[in-house]
């Protein structure tokens, strides 16, 4: 039995690990991701409420630690996961991919069975996501993503309470590793960060590089539940890429700045909604959100009105048929979202409460001005369009089309 002093010198031994990155040789690892579909079978709007829960969270660092929220707690929304082993031998545990967070944690539903290579750290941690929670135990064991692409070992929370995440067992964070700042609630480790997976993998030798790239396939059938796309570690996969990837670097404007936040404009046809500013892309947010200022432009020039089903953006089949491109104007580079990259998957509309046949839009109020350090997030329907580079080592984000860009599956 480690006394508590020994605990948290292993704890700071292994919290430092990535303080001295070796030079590694060796290739990207790619890893298949799953898409799932987790309607209710009961009408819902709450994916759009869970989306301005977590954006509040996101423009509010303070709110990480929190535990206690108002936004219903349903997973009524497409999610993208990877199953990762824990332990020797590696149980397998179906982690929700998360780019806004960085603490990998696990117990929400399959519980923790620690096997003989698992250290309890024995310090508490916590981590507040706007829109659900996670409390519990800090761990280092074996993960294992791959056959032979492990890391040895890696640190992670074993949850013994959480709000939020049914039918996932965790998350699986892949944002900067300063957000894990402030989780470990022991005083003396509170300023501390915890490496993060891939992190880890750098710093250990198993990729070349501190990045990851995310390829997430976008809804193209009725299927509830296949593949959904792929991340690499360590790279971008090229394969998956059409033309250049856009990169830009991580803006210096808070709080934007703790994520994965760049400076864009963003125009819809010739008509400018927003002047270049601060925002994030984000694999934890659904839709497209804008400051309201530049929600409220785009509304009326879509001539778009507000479904009271689902509080969607809806349109009319001729307004469809005139929808212009919304542009992405992201360091003198511009990616653009089609008419039909703009609407939610009309084969989805009954599950979130709209009507068949019915148009929506994914653009949406994220509920504050602009001008505010966060005035757009690019959700996973923005990121199912352009693959998406998230690089550590050289401080940027990248974006590329794929097959999917110009696709009309909507």
């Amino acid at each position: 039995m480690f006394s508590s002093a020994s605990l948290l010198t292993l704890l700071h031994l292994v919290l430092s690990i990535t303080g001295s990155p070796v030079k590694a040789s060796k290739s990207p690892v790619t890893i298949p991701m799953a898409r799932r579909l987790q309607f209710s079978d009961s009408t819902t709007n709450h994916i759009l409420a869970r989306d301005k829960a977590r954006a509040n969270a996101l423009r509010d660092p303070s709110m990480r630690g929190q535990r206690f929220f108002n936004t219903p707690l349903t997973n009524d929304y497409m999610i993208y996961t990877v199953s990762v082993g824990i332990g020797k031998p590696p149980t397998y545990y179906t982690l929700l991919v998360d780019s806004g967070s960085s603490n990998t944690w696990i117990g929400s539903s399959t519980p923790y069975v620690p096997t003989g290579s698992a250290i309890n750290i024995e310090q508490p941690v916590s981590v507040g996501y706007g829109s659900g929670y996670f409390s519990g135990t800090e761990y280092l064991d074996t993960l294992t993503l791959s056959p032979g692409f492990t890391i040895i070992p890696q640190s992670f929370g074993v949850a013994s309470k959480s709000a939020g995440f049914s039918n996932v067992d965790g998350i699986l964070g892949i944002g900067p590793v300063l957000l894990t700042r402030g989780t470990l609630k022991n005083k003396d480790l509170n300023m501390e960060t915890i490496p993060t997976v891939t992190d880890n993998l750098y710093s250990q030798g198993n990729i070349p590089a501190d990045v990851v790239g995310i390829f997430f396939q976008p809804e193209v059938g009725p299927s509830r539940l296949d593949s959904g796309g792929e991340l690499t570690f360590g790279g971008a996969d090229p394969s998956k890429c059409k033309g250049d990837i856009v990169y830009t670097p991580i803006t210096e404007t808070n709080p934007a700045s703790a994520y994965w936040g760049f400076n864009q404009a963003i125009t819809y046809g010739s008509k400018t909604i927003l002047s270049s500013t601060a925002g994030v892309v984000d694999s934890g947010t659904t839709f497209l959100l804008l400051a309201t200022d530049a929600y409220e432009v785009y509304r009326t020039e879509t001539g778009a009105t507000v479904d009271p089903s689902t509080t969607l953006l809806m349109v009319t089949s001729d307004q469809y048929g005139a929808l212009k491109n919304l542009d992405f104007n992201i360091d003198k580079q511009t990616v653009s979202l089609t008419p039909n990259g703009q609407i939610w998957p009309r084969s989805l509309n009954t599950n979130i409460g709209g009507k068949e046949g019915s148009i929506y839009l994914i653009v949406c109020d994220l509920g504050a001005p602009s001008g505010k350090g966060l005035d757009f997030i690019n959700g996973y329907v923005f990121i199912q369009r352009f693959y998406t580079v998230l690089d550590t080592t050289n401080s940027r984000v990248g974006f590329a089309q794929t097959s999917f860009t110009d696709a009309v599956t909507n």
